[in-house]
């Protein structure tokens, strides 16, 4: 019984693991089409009751900056890779049947956030090349 507990445990550690960066990022997607859509409807009635112009620029929130020319934000998908990354460690880990107290436990999960590492810089450099072919994409900021 108490290996089937175990087997139990570990299986749903592995399916939250790799399931809340998925639920996380629908969410995300789910708030920023709703604000847009909430945004949409202040505009119309703005513009349906004729307010005045200062009035409408303290009801409509001012537009993030845009990225300067020829960066890339990819702040979410280095998160997430390293969160697939943990998740594939710990997976190998509990398929090793490996102990939490090892040090061969925290040595897999690093491992595997190297591994997202390395998919995120892989992505990060096609998405460059594919920006700007011919430019130099690894410029300081």
């Amino acid at each position: 019984m108490e290996a089937l507990s175990h087997n139990f445990v570990g299986l749903v550690t592995i399916v939250l693991i790799f399931g809340l960066p998925v639920i996380a990022v629908v969410m995300a997607f789910w708030s920023f089409m709703h604000k847009k859509s909430k945004d949409k409807e202040v505009r119309q009635l703005i513009i349906e009751n004729h307010t005045d112009p200062e009035t409408a620029k303290l009801l409509i929130d001012e537009p993030k900056k845009a990225p300067k020319p020829g960066t890339i934000d990819v702040g979410n998908l280095r998160f997430a890779c390293m969160l697939l990354g943990v998740g594939l460690g710990a997976g190998i880990d509990w398929l090793a049947d490996v102990s939490t107290k090892s040090i061969y436990f925290w040595l897999i999960v690093a491992f595997g956030v190297g591994i997202g590492m390395l998919c995120s810089f892989l992505v990060e450099l096609r998405l460059a090349k594919k920006q700007h072919p011919t430019e130099d994409n690894w410029k300081a900021e």
